[in-house]
């Protein structure tokens, strides 16, 4: 059992610990957040043995504490992880893990100099949907191109018209729809179709300087990846891949419940896939064998892969956001 404490105390930090825990695999253990109150109302659904901090310091001493989540601001990303790993301890960054490229090279170098493990919480790739779509793209002999959505308002939008900056709205926390939900999008067209050669992002920009929504194209060798997000919005259009001889038609990039491919003769196919009711499930399940089996080479070699496919990821988002003008805080430092 691998002992899990979080940095953070929002839904998305309530879905991961249920995750963990269902995996049998990790005992959530402990709790860090700035406000005494918030932390206390955190885990009073949870086991009352579990400990609360709101020094990091004091946190990460704890020698018991084997893996952190982090689940704050996307800029705090960097310097929470690396306070993580320089305690010895693993650690799972949630999506995007860091605001550019620079941030996460530096961190995996520390991860591997300390001998711990880094993960970005890019959950999608690890689900059993996402493999059986890469598998079915992979025995067909041509991709024509392909068109991702992901859109979904976002209930801080209605601060952002009010004259307010929230923190996923924010330059200054590395906000914005394309480091939201378009990372999904991005990782899914890397994680099918390898790196593309150059890419090019049309965003509307809000008040705040963040995007709201965009337009992405990622350019491959002969074909094109189009990718449609936001926050500002809501869409409801399947996401399609074109092949020489037929369309497969996905519910989704994330969280796949439907994948029908229709080909050019009308024949309809099914592919054989589910979306867990807890997303997360599969993701720490896998980060969770290769923390437990440190030395195997197959879940060596996984791991490698998640971590290349990570710098693909933050690579491509950096230039689709200098295309599209847009600037952290993080990117002057």
């Amino acid at each position: 059992m691998l002992r899990l404490g979080v940095i953070g105390t929002n839904w998305i930090t309530d879905q991961f610990i249920e995750a963990a825990i269902f995996t049998k695999k990790y005992l959530f253990h402990s709790v860090y957040s700035r406000k005494q109150e918030s932390a206390e109302s955190f885990i009073a659904k949870y086991h009352k043995n579990t400990s609360m901090f709101t020094d990091l310091t004091e946190f990460l001493r704890d020698d018991k504490l084997q893996v952190v989540y982090i689940a704050s601001p996307n800029s705090l990303h960097f310097l929470q992880a690396k306070q993580v790993i320089l305690a010895g301890k693993n650690v799972i960054v949630e999506k995007p893990a860091f605001s550019n490229p620079k941030e996460l090279e530096e961190i995996v170098k520390l991860a591997s100099q300390m001998q711990v493990f880094f993960f970005e919480a890019a959950r999608n790739i690890h689900e059993k949907s996402f493999v059986t779509v890469k598998k079915f793209v992979e025995k067909k002999p041509f991709v024509w191109g392909a068109n991702f959505h992901y859109a979904k308002y976002s209930s801080r939008m209605n601060q952002v018209l009010e004259g307010e900056e929230p923190n996923i709205f924010s330059l200054k926390f590395s906000g914005g729809a394309l480091m939201d939900l378009g990372v999904y999008l991005v990782y899914a067209a890397i994680g099918w179709f390898g790196k593309p050669r150059s890419t090019h992002y049309f965003a509307s920009i809000l008040s705040t300087g963040v995007d709201g929504c965009g337009t992405g194209i990622l350019r491959y060798e002969d074909f094109d990846v189009t990718i449609h997000l936001g926050k500002n919005i809501d869409s409801f259009v399947p996401s399609e891949i074109f092949f020489s001889d037929g369309t497969l038609i996905l519910d989704g990039i994330n969280a796949i419940s439907s994948a029908q491919y229709r080909s050019h003769g009308g024949v309809d196919q099914s592919l054989e896939v589910q979306a867990l009711q807890n997303p997360m499930i599969e993701e720490a399940s896998d980060f969770a064998k290769v923390m437990l089996h440190p030395r195997n080479r197959v879940l060596g070699k996984k791991y490698e892969e998640w971590v290349e496919l990570a710098r693909d990821v933050h690579d491509i988002l950096a230039e689709m956001r200098k295309d599209a003008g847009i600037l952290f805080a993080a990117d002057k430092d």
